[in-house]
């Protein structure tokens, strides 16, 4: 909250003010990014499941990107207005007209937006912002203290690099779970 008031040039209890308590804000600042994330969006219509899938989330995820913290603030946080309502309903529309329940439906959907903001939060630890790179996660310099341990040594590349490569692998993997998991193809 320091923090924030410090961006804003007012004092910490100025917030209180707006807001009785720090969640209260945070659900405000969430919202207002969603507003953001989807003010130039448009769904298609003609979209598969699967192709609505991968175009939220890679849209979500290059949005939180934007934000310091931006995965952290958004997890968790609860949308103050309605604006969400419309493409949720689009988007259970198109899956319930694909052959899968509400719930699986809910719980496709559900996967992959909690696959999306685990990943961006485990990559905001390393890079705060697209042009930073957090103190500690020199891939060398951990190769060489874990040389005792060559495949762990050897798997920071994997982990902390080329991280548009293993979210779209990744995205990919938990779709095909949906469809296996499910038989809807």
């Amino acid at each position: 909250m320091s923090h924030i008031a410090r961006e804003l040039d007012v004092k910490a209890p100025a917030l209180y003010w707006h807001f009785k308590r720090k969640q209260a804000m945070l659900d405000e600042m969430a919202t207002e990014m969603y507003r953001r994330m989807v003010a130039d969006s448009l769904l298609d219509p003609g979209d598969t499941w699967q192709e609505r899938l991968l175009k939220a989330d890679r849209g979500l995820r290059a949005a939180l990107l934007g934000y310091r913290d931006g995965a952290k603030v958004f997890s968790g946080s609860r949308f103050t207005g309605i604006e969400h309502a419309g493409q949720m309903e689009d988007t259970l529309r198109l899956f319930t007209a694909a052959g899968f329940t509400l719930a699986q439906a809910v719980c496709a959907t559900s996967t992959t937006y909690l696959y999306t903001l685990g990943f961006v939060t485990e990559e905001q630890g390393v890079k705060p912002l697209p042009d930073e790179r957090r103190e500690g996660y020199d891939i060398e310099e951990r190769a060489r203290l874990m040389a005792d341990f060559p495949l762990s040594a050897r798997a920071g590349a994997e982990i902390f690099e080329d991280h548009d490569r293993h979210f779209a692998e990744g995205l990919a993997l938990v779709i095909a779970g949906i469809e296996a998991r499910y038989g809807i193809r």
